[in-house]
């Protein structure tokens, strides 16, 4: 007897999230040293965290468990974002907060309203769910259609996810929409990963309205990726809700002193966050004198990039040839396009100097 008879039969086949590569892999595929690959394509920060995070992290106690309620980490998020503790839950990256979002609220058939283009986790996650999802497409500028998203939805939508500033696009929702969104009475999701590159929030609205969440990471900002935290803001039934379904240790001891350490020096995190706006802003503008691309505004560390027609697959295995590698992506309003993230100045140089020659 085959063991895909005894699986859910919506995840046989189902269709999985398109990770990114570690740097050794994408360094073999090069056929070069992994010092030596500029990986740019998971928006991931090209600074290491501080000693100060690196001690912290050394000095957790790893044979105990860690606290279930993340009394400490909460606290400290609370005295960031200028919420209260019990509007504050951490999870292991948000990702797994937007998973926790499903197991509550979604059951099979349900539906979410995305706004494609847009950050694949959440139709992932409700694929995993054997839940529905609907597109309301963003408009020509990829900004988000209000309009679209309230005439997509019926007696069976649960959530409605908005990423601001949206990744792959670097869009903003403004307050507006976001006050229209959660009129609906649907659980309104604005994904802030990006939010510090940007300065543009809508924590401050989550005491007023039990039905929106906001979340962030500490991947991009922060640079702790590798470690797996994020954050989410929202009413503290919900965060009383999301503590009663989530694994009872889910933040490690490890991602609990990095989240605390950092949050603790963010101004000086801050401080290289304004540096890679600066060369993000910097990119845009030599790439804007480039023929045969456009690129995008951005108000995140990435940058969409538009190109001529039947050229993006070109581009992208020109730049993977040279140990360079951007984000591209199957989905058909994209097709001609790829994502540069921002990393140093030198990198920034080797990419524009690779692509002057690719185009």
């Amino acid at each position: 007897m085959s063991v895909n008879k005894l699986i859910r039969s919506h995840l046989v086949d189902v269709t999985t999230y398109d990770p990114v590569d570690p740097p050794e892999l994408l360094a073999k595929r090069a056929g070069i040293p992994a010092d030596q690959i500029v990986k740019l394509n998971g928006n991931e920060n090209p600074r290491e965290p501080s000693q100060r995070v690196k001690d912290a992290v050394a000095s957790a106690s790893f044979n105990l468990y860690p606290d279930p309620l993340q009394r400490g980490a909460r606290a400290e998020i609370a005295a960031y974002t200028g919420l209260d503790p019990s509007n504050v839950i951490a999870g292991a990256g948000s990702d797994e907060l937007i998973d926790l979002l499903f197991r509550l609220f979604i059951a099979p058939g349900d539906n979410i309203l995305d706004c494609d283009p847009t950050f694949a986790m959440y139709s992932f996650c409700a694929r995993v769910a054997d839940g529905e999802v609907r597109l309301a497409e963003r408009d020509v500028a990829f900004d988000i259609d209000v309009n679209a998203i309230k005439s997509a939805i019926d007696e069976r939508t649960k959530i409605i996810f908005i990423s601001s500033p949206n990744n792959p696009t670097g869009n903003l929702a403004s307050r507006e929409q976001i006050e229209q969104l959660l009129a609906t009475g649907l659980i309104v999701v604005v994904d802030e990963a990006y939010f510090e590159f940007c300065g543009v929030t809508a924590a401050a609205m989550v005491p007023d309205h039990e039905n929106l969440v906001v979340l962030r990471s500490m991947s991009k900002w922060a640079g702790l990726a590798g470690l797996r935290v994020g954050y989410g803001l929202m009413s503290p039934e919900l965060v009383q809700h999301i503590i009663d379904v989530k694994s009872p240790y889910n933040l490690s001891v490890t991602s609990e002193a990095a989240l605390v350490a950092s949050l603790q020096e963010a101004p000086a995190l801050m401080e290289h966050v304004n540096r890679i706006v600066a060369e993000r802003d910097r990119m845009f503008g030599l790439l804007s004198g480039m023929p045969g691309i456009t690129p995008w505004p951005s108000s995140g560390n990435f940058i969409l990039c538009q190109v001529e027609p039947g050229r993006a697959g070109g581009i992208y295995d020109g730049l993977a040839q040279q140990g360079i590698f951007v984000r591209k992506f199957g989905s058909p309003r994209l097709s001609e396009h790829f994502r540069v993230s921002i990393g140093t100045s030198e990198q920034t140089d080797r990419v524009i100097g690779a692509l002057k020659e690719l185009v």
